[in-house]
C-alpha cells in the first residue's frame, strides 16, 4: 500500500489519545522471544519517562503491538512511532545478531473520541491474547499492562 494511503486522514494533536497497531516485518513472531518483547517495553517506558507520551494500555503480541497512549509532547504521532520503531529495532538487533529484527512500514492509528470509553478500548487491547487463543485467562499472558490495573478511570 502506498504511504499516502497509510497517512490519509491522519491527525496528530498534543493531548489526544491514540490506539496504534504496528506489525513486525512480514508478521514474523519476533516477540515469542521474551527478551525482544522486554526490549520493546523498555523503549515504550523510555518515551513515557521522557514525557513524550502517557502510556495507558498496551499488549505485545507475537507479531505486533497494540498501544493506547496520550501524546504529551509536540512530536507528531508519526514521529513518535518512528522513534519507537527505530529505538526498539536498534535495541533488539544489538541484543542478538541472529534475529535481524525490523518493523513493517507504517502503522494503523485510531484517535479516541471523547464519547469512547478508554476502559472499553483498554479491555479490547488486553483481550487480544484471549481472542488469538494464546491463553485462556488474560492474567496468564505476561506482555501487557494498563493504568486500569490500579482501578483508576
Amino acid at each position: 500500500m502506498p504511504r499516502t494511503n497509510l497517512i490519509k486522514g491522519r491527525t496528530s494533536l498534543k493531548h489526544h489519545v491514540y490506539h496504534i497497531t504496528t506489525c513486525t516485518e512480514n508478521r514474523k513472531p519476533f516477540f515469542h522471544n521474551f527478551q525482544c518483547a522486554r526490549l520493546l517495553i523498555n523503549e515504550m517506558k523510555g518515551l513515557t519517562n521522557q514525557h513524550e507520551v502517557k502510556s495507558i494500555t498496551w499488549v505485545i503480541m507475537p507479531d505486533h503491538l497494540h498501544w493506547l497512549f496520550q501524546l504529551t509532547s509536540d512530536k507528531s504521532l508519526s514521529k513518535m512511532i518512528q522513534t519507537l520503531k527505530g529505538r526498539s529495532s536498534r535495541a533488539i538487533n544489538k541484543h542478538s545478531n541472529k534475529i535481524k529484527f525490523s518493523w513493517q512500514r507504517g502503522f494503523h492509528d485510531h484517535a479516541i473520541r471523547t464519547e469512547e470509553s478508554l476502559i472499553a478500548v483498554s479491555r479490547y487491547i488486553v483481550a487480544n491474547p484471549l481472542r488469538a487463543g494464546l491463553v485462556e485467562n488474560v492474567g496468564d499472558y505476561p506482555l501487557w499492562d494498563s493504568v486500569y490495573l490500579d482501578g483508576d478511570e
